[in-house]
Protein backbone atom coordinates (compact mmCIF):
# COMPACT_ATOMS: atom_id res chain seq x y z
CA UNK A 1 0.00 0.00 0.00
CA UNK A 2 1.64 3.19 -1.00
CA UNK A 3 0.64 6.44 0.93
CA UNK A 4 1.55 10.21 0.10
CA UNK A 5 3.24 12.30 2.54
CA UNK A 6 3.05 16.13 1.93
CA UNK A 7 5.19 18.95 3.21
CA UNK A 8 4.25 22.52 2.28
CA UNK A 9 7.38 25.47 2.44
CA UNK A 10 7.26 28.93 0.99
CA UNK A 11 10.42 31.18 0.09
CA UNK A 12 10.58 34.72 -1.76
CA UNK A 13 12.59 35.29 -4.47
CA UNK A 14 13.08 37.30 -7.79
CA UNK A 15 13.68 36.86 -11.36
CA UNK A 16 14.07 37.75 -15.10
CA UNK A 17 12.83 36.07 -17.64
CA UNK A 18 14.90 36.44 -20.93
CA UNK A 19 17.08 34.84 -23.26
CA UNK A 20 20.63 36.35 -23.43
CA UNK A 21 21.04 35.50 -27.16
CA UNK A 22 17.03 37.10 -27.87
CA UNK A 23 16.62 40.56 -28.62
CA UNK A 24 14.92 43.12 -26.25
CA UNK A 25 11.96 42.99 -28.50
CA UNK A 26 11.60 39.25 -28.62
CA UNK A 27 12.30 38.66 -25.19
CA UNK A 28 9.56 41.55 -24.25
CA UNK A 29 6.77 39.57 -26.87
CA UNK A 30 7.76 36.48 -25.36
CA UNK A 31 7.75 37.13 -21.72
CA UNK A 32 6.42 40.94 -21.22
CA UNK A 33 6.43 42.35 -17.70
CA UNK A 34 8.53 39.23 -16.83
CA UNK A 35 11.43 40.41 -18.70
CA UNK A 36 11.89 43.65 -16.48
CA UNK A 37 15.57 44.17 -16.85
CA UNK A 38 15.57 45.15 -12.93
CA UNK A 39 13.97 41.83 -12.00
CA UNK A 40 10.32 41.49 -10.55
CA UNK A 41 9.74 38.92 -7.26
CA UNK A 42 7.40 36.04 -6.09
CA UNK A 43 6.22 34.52 -2.71
CA UNK A 44 6.57 30.79 -4.40
CA UNK A 45 4.72 28.62 -2.25
CA UNK A 46 6.01 24.76 -2.74
CA UNK A 47 4.52 21.59 -1.71
CA UNK A 48 7.31 18.40 -1.75
CA UNK A 49 4.65 14.87 -1.86
CA UNK A 50 6.92 12.23 -1.05
CA UNK A 51 5.31 8.90 -1.91
CA UNK A 52 6.10 4.77 -1.06
CA UNK A 53 5.25 2.20 0.95
CA UNK A 54 5.09 2.35 4.70
CA UNK A 55 7.66 1.36 7.16
CA UNK A 56 6.35 -1.64 9.26
CA UNK A 57 8.51 -0.65 12.05
CA UNK A 58 8.34 2.85 12.06
CA UNK A 59 4.57 3.80 10.56
CA UNK A 60 6.60 5.95 8.17
CA UNK A 61 6.58 6.57 4.50
CA UNK A 62 9.31 9.57 5.79
CA UNK A 63 9.96 11.19 8.69
CA UNK A 64 8.49 14.21 8.03
CA UNK A 65 11.30 16.01 10.23
CA UNK A 66 13.60 14.81 7.39
CA UNK A 67 11.49 16.28 4.66
CA UNK A 68 11.01 19.73 6.46
CA UNK A 69 14.79 19.56 7.26
CA UNK A 70 15.95 18.46 3.23
CA UNK A 71 13.49 21.48 2.17
CA UNK A 72 15.01 23.94 4.37
CA UNK A 73 18.85 22.71 3.40
CA UNK A 74 17.88 21.86 -0.46
CA UNK A 75 15.07 24.89 -1.18
CA UNK A 76 14.51 27.10 1.31
CA UNK A 77 18.17 28.14 2.03
CA UNK A 78 18.93 27.94 -1.31
CA UNK A 79 16.52 30.20 -3.10
CA UNK A 80 15.05 32.40 0.15
CA UNK A 81 15.38 36.14 -0.33
CA UNK A 82 18.11 35.44 -3.55
CA UNK A 83 17.78 36.47 -7.01
CA UNK A 84 17.09 33.33 -9.09
CA UNK A 85 19.37 34.46 -11.97
CA UNK A 86 22.74 36.09 -10.50
CA UNK A 87 22.57 34.03 -6.61
CA UNK A 88 21.74 30.62 -7.88
CA UNK A 89 24.02 28.81 -10.02
CA UNK A 90 21.69 26.16 -11.53
CA UNK A 91 19.93 29.46 -13.21
CA UNK A 92 22.99 31.07 -14.38
CA UNK A 93 22.54 29.59 -17.55
CA UNK A 94 18.95 28.28 -17.18
CA UNK A 95 15.81 30.75 -17.47
CA UNK A 96 14.17 30.90 -13.91
CA UNK A 97 10.47 30.03 -15.40
CA UNK A 98 8.22 28.00 -12.68
CA UNK A 99 8.79 25.15 -14.84
CA UNK A 100 12.44 24.70 -14.14
CA UNK A 101 12.40 26.06 -10.92
CA UNK A 102 10.43 22.97 -10.21
CA UNK A 103 12.55 20.87 -11.90
CA UNK A 104 15.46 22.20 -10.25
CA UNK A 105 13.66 21.91 -6.64
CA UNK A 106 12.56 18.47 -7.82
CA UNK A 107 16.56 17.09 -8.77
CA UNK A 108 17.70 19.04 -5.30
CA UNK A 109 15.15 16.66 -2.94
CA UNK A 110 15.13 13.43 -4.86
CA UNK A 111 18.92 13.13 -4.07
CA UNK A 112 18.59 13.46 -0.65
CA UNK A 113 15.54 10.99 -0.47
CA UNK A 114 16.09 7.12 -0.62
CA UNK A 115 15.72 5.81 -3.66
CA UNK A 116 12.38 3.56 -3.67
CA UNK A 117 10.58 6.87 -2.86
CA UNK A 118 8.59 9.25 -5.51
CA UNK A 119 8.13 12.62 -5.46
CA UNK A 120 6.01 15.31 -6.73
CA UNK A 121 6.76 18.86 -6.33
CA UNK A 122 3.90 21.57 -6.99
CA UNK A 123 5.39 24.74 -7.12
CA UNK A 124 3.05 28.07 -6.54
CA UNK A 125 4.05 31.34 -8.76
CA UNK A 126 1.15 32.53 -7.56
CA UNK A 127 -1.98 31.60 -5.66
CA UNK A 128 -3.54 30.67 -9.38
CA UNK A 129 0.14 29.94 -11.47
CA UNK A 130 1.54 26.81 -10.09
CA UNK A 131 3.23 23.59 -12.10
CA UNK A 132 3.81 20.54 -10.74
CA UNK A 133 6.80 17.91 -11.67
CA UNK A 134 7.40 13.90 -10.83
CA UNK A 135 10.77 13.44 -12.76
CA UNK A 136 8.52 12.05 -15.44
Amino acid sequence: MKVTVSRRAHFNAAHRLYKKDWSNEKNNTIFGKCNNPNYHGHNYELIASVTGEIDQETGFVIDVKILKDIIKNEVEDAFDHKNLNLDVSEFKSLNPTAENIAVIIHQKIKAKLEGHLDLEVTLYETSRNFVSYSGK
